[in-house]
Order: C-alpha cells, then structure tokens, then sequence
C-alpha cells in the first residue's frame, strides 16, 4: 500500500513538474531592406527606409522583455536587430541561416520562459519556423517583401503561430 501512495504521490508531482514547464516567446522578422544600389555588393547595409523600418522594429518590440537577439552573421540582419539591441542593451548572437533545426534546438534547449527576436531573410524565416514545429499562414515571403513579424509560443511539443505586420508595408 505504501508502494502504491509513493507512486501515486510522484506521479501527481511529476504531472505538475511537466504543467509548469515555461514556453518560449519568439519573434522572427526578415531583416529590414538592403541598399540594392551595388548590386555586387553581397553583404549590403541597410537601405533609409531599411533604417527606418529597423527604428520601427524597436519601437514595437522595446517594451516585450526580450531576453536574447539572434541574428544571421550578415550586415542588412545585424543592423535591422542594432537599435533593439542597443536600447535594451543586448548583445546579438550570430547563427547559421543554413541550419535552422541547431538554432531552434538550442533555444528549446536554454530558453525556456526567455522572449526571444530573431531576425532572418526571405527564404530562411519558414524554414526557422517549421524548425521549431510551427508552421505560418504566409507560404512565401518574395523577395520585396518586408515588415512581416511571426510572433512564436513554443512550449513543449507544440508550436503557436501568429501573423501581423509592422512598419510601412
């Protein structure tokens, strides 16, 4: 009988363990437009509207509580994270676009209850997503395309989507 009342006991405080896991609240942007005007040029800065817009992406995230910024190694995603960072005081880590899974495995991994901003490009952002067991109502961000923000609830198995825009579209 005792057996069974110390089973019962930790199944009941491992059920509650596994309730109060925190989710992780992420959000993935595109980086703002790029100055197009060298087209040789394969690692440009960002364009005036492009800073613009970066200026708008921290107005919008600077009161969330963001914990940690995430930032592919290239010029145009830095610079769109930059004034975020620099207002709340954040360091941005670089990551590989190339390997959405290691990015999203690390931040399921140390991140739990963290709010998170990750910026990409065009063609890496649903990949990320998907990475992270979501999946978004846009099927395609073209390549002029700027200002979407997919807000991210990941918590356990399951992965919470959400669409909006920011900026001047």
């Amino acid at each position: 009988m005792r057996k069974l009342i110390l089973f019962l006991f930790l199944s009941v405080i491992l059920s509650l363990n596994l309730k109060a896991q925190k989710s992780v609240k992420i959000w993935i942007v595109r980086h703002a437009e790029k100055d197009i005007s060298n087209v040789a040029d394969k690692d440009p800065d960002l364009s005036e509207q492009g800073k613009i817009r970066a200026e708008t992406l921290m107005k919008e995230l600077k009161g969330k509580g963001i914990d940690s910024i995430f930032s592919t190694p290239y010029k145009r995603t830095k610079f769109t994270a930059f004034p975020l960072a620099d207002r709340i005081g954040l360091v941005i880590n670089t990551y590989d676009p190339a390997k959405p899974e290691l990015l999203a495995e690390r931040i399921r991994k140390y991140s739990e209850g963290k709010k998170i901003l990750i910026v990409g490009h065009s063609n890496t952002i649903l990949p990320l997503i998907k990475a992270f067991g979501g999946q978004a109502s846009v099927k395609e961000i073209k390549d002029e395309e700027y200002g979407y923000i997919f807000t991210l609830l990941v918590k356990a198995n399951k992965t919470d989507v959400e669409v909006s825009k920011y900026g001047d579209n």
